[in-house]
């Protein structure tokens, strides 16, 4: 097992008898039919704009089979076919309550030939090495038990000089805003998804991980550590949210 970081203990319910993937996918579970609409709610839509941003990482390679880890809903995998076309894109979640509204969703876009759901776990993943173009994960490391597990298993199924782009929280360092930025989402996120959703603890659990994630250049070093090269960043939105990417060596 990889070094266990201060974020891997931060869970949504508390219940030491319980995994954080255990709670995390009940967390899911739970919100799942108010998730696509808070999240366009609580972002005022810029979440689709911060999306596509980190899938024009891609497109300097244009990868034609993609795994989409944490897809949720697949609003990822939706917008990665759209505007990248791959000829197949994989996504895995361990909230059977979300995928089954991302199968919706899908069926509805009449992609089920394209795009396909799994149950499945970041940290064992059930494909061979060398299996992906790119992996993609659009605010889902923050809800990985075991970050450094989750990220070598990502790293092991992508092919030589594949791609992975991560989307994730971040956290404002200007002055003025940071302030507005951290009442927002200590007090306002978690009262209007209690509202919303009945389910105040999702959201507070959203600002808890967000606190406690490793980002900006902690992140990148994890992702070297873990053996990505060509790794970067780039911050959205005054540093709200952040794109991550790493490559395989191509000599692997």
């Amino acid at each position: 097992m990889s070094n266990p970081l201060p974020h891997d203990s931060i869970v949504p319910f508390g219940d030491e008898k319980r995994s954080k993937k255990e709670q995390v996918a009940d967390m899911f579970d739970q919100i799942a039919f108010r998730y696509d609409f808070l999240n366009r709610f609580l972002s005022g839509g810029i979440d689709l704009y911060w999306r596509k941003k980190a899938i024009a990482e891609l497109r300097p390679i244009m990868p034609m089979k993609i795994l989409d880890v944490a897809t949720g809903t697949a609003d990822l995998a939706l917008i990665t076919m759209k505007y990248l076309t791959p000829e197949k894109i994989i996504g895995i979640d361990i909230s059977t309550g979300m995928l089954d509204l991302g199968r919706k969703k899908i069926a509805k876009a009449m992609l089920n030939d394209r795009i396909e759901l799994l149950e499945g776990d970041s940290e064992t993943i059930n494909f061979p090495d060398n299996s992906f173009d790119a992996v993609t994960v659009a605010f889902g490391v923050r809800n990985f038990e075991h970050l450094r597990t989750g990220l070598a298993e990502m790293l092991r199924v992508l092919k030589p000089g594949g791609k992975l782009v991560v989307l994730e929280f971040s956290r404002p360092k200007q002055t003025g805003f940071k302030g507005l930025y951290k009442m927002y989402m200590k007090l306002v996120a978690p009262g209007i998804g209690k509202l919303v959703s009945k389910n105040k603890v999702a959201y507070q659990y959203l600002n808890d991980s967000v606190q406690a994630f490793p980002e900006g250049e902690n992140f990148i070093t994890i992702l070297q550590e873990t053996g990505y090269t060509n790794t970067y960043l780039k911050t959205l939105s005054l540093g709200i949210c952040t794109i991550y990417c790493g490559t395989k060596s191509p000599h692997t």
